[in-house]
């Protein structure tokens, strides 16, 4: 027993003995191996001006915009319509049959020829009062009963007469000469050509109470390409005095005036086409903008890691939380901690964590910061 007691104790010792050695062994080896630099790539935190941006979609409306129907039935005896044409006021598009009102109109202009020839045969007798006053009276309401037929025909005439009301662009029609038409058939669309549009779009009622005349707003259409000639701009015209109360949303409608520079740069979008309405909300806020390659993203929150000197004057890593803006292109607008004019890791940075010893290679700085940048909330 007593031998067992001794071995196990000797063992004990042994163990002990190799253990402190492995530790010197260590300490010796880590003593003489410098500490890793971590190879990144780093860039400048530059400041940004911000405001943010809602995204809604817009219809495309013509200042004017009619559809055509026929007010009186009766057959096409003339058809002037040119899908895409653009057409003058006053231009006549459809003409229907008139023959009957027209012979009609004949001879209630001979009954008004007749009354007028009574009148005044009447009025040369009253001057020796060869007739009375009633006769005279009677001769007025006739002559004013043949004007007022003759005054119906013709508006029934010209009612079957069907012109442009305003300079516009033709729509599609189907229609041919000889074709009845039943009251109320519809002819064809006229889209005004005027030198502004309108776009119609709804926004949350907070976001229209924030909204007034003049105030710019960004139109984005699949006829423009946005990537390099940017929005079409246009301006709020008015807003609506009432919230939907189904959606809590206001409708706003803006002008988009048309000049010689934008008709010549892009093609504009069409009446009733689907358009982008991006505009801004409040005030202009500072923010900082750093590459998108700089942000991290971890358990603990969106961070960065800013490469600063220690007291060794070594640079080394340091973790700080930030709130994620906007993305713009390749880069990200940040808010917290960091400061414009800070160095953060960018390439190479998710091998980094705190306090960590860092060589840069490559450092340069974000674009200028004298452009403004936009936040997108919705769309």
């Amino acid at each position: 027993m007593i031998r067992s007691g001794v071995l196990l104790a000797a063992l004990v010792g042994i163990g002990g003995a190799m253990a402190a050695w492995k530790f010197d062994a260590d300490s010796q080896v880590s003593a003489a191996q410098p500490e890793q630099a971590v190879v990144v790539s780093a860039a400048t935190a530059m400041a940004r001006e911000y405001r943010t941006v809602t995204n809604v979609i817009g219809t495309v409306l013509a200042l004017r915009s009619v559809t055509l129907r026929n007010e009186l039935p009766g057959t096409v005896h003339q058809v002037n319509l040119q899908p895409g044409a653009v057409v003058e006021a006053g231009t006549v598009l459809v003409a229907l049959d008139v023959s009957v009102e027209q012979a009609d109109l004949k001879a209630q202009e001979a009954q008004l020829g007749l009354a007028e020839a009574t009148l005044r045969r009447l009025e040369r007798l009253r001057g020796f009062d060869a007739i009375s006053e009633i006769d005279l009276d009677k001769a007025r309401a006739e002559r004013d009963v043949a004007e007022a037929q003759v005054a119906r025909t013709q508006a029934l005439v010209a009612r079957k007469i069907i012109r442009v009301p305003f300079r516009a662009r033709v729509g599609l029609a189907d229609l041919h000469v000889g074709q009845y038409l039943n009251e109320g058939t519809e002819i064809t669309t006229l889209q005004s050509v005027d030198d502004a549009l309108h776009v119609d779009f709804a926004v949350p009622q907070s976001v229209a109470a924030a909204l007034k005349p003049g105030d710019r707003v960004g139109v984005f259409s699949d006829s423009s390409n946005s990537a390099t000639a940017g929005p079409i701009q246009a301006r709020v015209v008015a807003v609506d005095a009432r919230v939907d109360p189904a959606t809590r949303n206001s409708m706003v409608r803006a002008r988009i005036q048309l000049g010689h520079d934008t008709a010549a740069m892009r093609p504009l979008p069409a009446p009733g086409s689907s358009v982008r309405v991006s505009l801004g909300i409040g005030e202009p806020a500072p923010a900082v903008a750093i590459p998108a390659t700089a942000l991290r993203r971890g358990p603990s929150g969106d961070h960065v890691y800013v490469i600063a000197t220690d007291g060794d004057k070594k640079l080394r890593a340091q973790q700080r939380p930030v709130k994620v803006g906007a993305m713009l292109g390749d880069e990200v607008l940040v808010t917290g901690r960091l400061a414009a004019g800070e160095l953060v890791a960018t390439s190479g940075s998710f091998k980094l964590r705190d306090a960590a010893l860092v060589a840069v290679v490559n450092a340069g700085t974000t674009r200028t910061s004298s452009a403004r940048a936009n936040t997108t909330t919705g769309g």
